[in-house]
């Protein structure tokens, strides 16, 4: 008898691998539009909301994509935060009428993207995955302010070769630098130089 019954649960239902038995969250990742420049002050105040109405399990991460660039000043590099996003607001939340309220109501949000206006659709899952690893790669690999593009002209503003204008041959990222063709007394001469020692033209 008891070989029978092994492969059952207590409400003699047969026992499932899956992990069914775990709630599925019923969270999903929505889209909130808030005054431009205000980002990061509506997350702030959406996280007391939230906790001041002991909201916490309707509401899981509050995002505002950013990523680091590097901006070099006077040979000198420095780190900036550049949102992706301008003027979004990502918020994972199981959406009900009180945690719609709570959102639509925060001060400097306009409303949520998608769907209709008192039943906002969900960001699909690939779409917000993409965002996340965005963030991601901009924590990890922070990129200059100035992307350069082989074969375009740039003019030196540095060094011996001041004012000459060449051709990108190459750029290197990692290193800030960028090697340029410059012509010169007729003859093409790869020069290597900083990111801050060269400008579009």
């Amino acid at each position: 008898m008891s070989e029978q019954t092994s492969d059952k649960n207590v409400d003699g239902a047969p026992e499932q691998d899956s992990g069914v038995s775990i709630p599925k969250s019923a969270k999903k990742w929505y889209a909130v539009h808030a005054y431009s420049g205000m980002e990061k002050s509506v997350q702030r105040a959406l996280v007391e909301r939230i906790e001041r109405a002991e909201m916490q399990d309707m509401f899981g991460q509050i995002l505002v994509p950013t990523e680091e660039v590097i901006e070099v000043k006077n040979g000198k590099k420095s780190v900036t935060e550049r949102r992706l996003f301008p003027s979004y607001v990502f918020v994972e939340m199981e959406m009900t009428d009180d945690t719609w309220h709570l959102v639509k109501n925060t001060s400097k949000v306009t409303g949520f993207i998608g769907g209709k206006s008192n039943k906002p659709a969900p960001i699909p899952r690939h779409e917000i995955e993409k965002v996340l690893q965005q963030v991601q790669d901009g924590v990890e690999k922070p990129r200059p302010k100035v992307l350069y593009e082989v074969g375009e002209v740039v003019r030196i503003k540095e060094g011996p070769f001041t004012d000459f204008n060449g051709n990108v041959e190459e750029v290197n990222y990692a290193k800030s630098k960028v090697r340029v063709n410059v012509t010169i007394f007729g003859r093409a001469t790869p020069v290597d130089l900083e990111f801050a020692q060269v400008e579009k033209v």
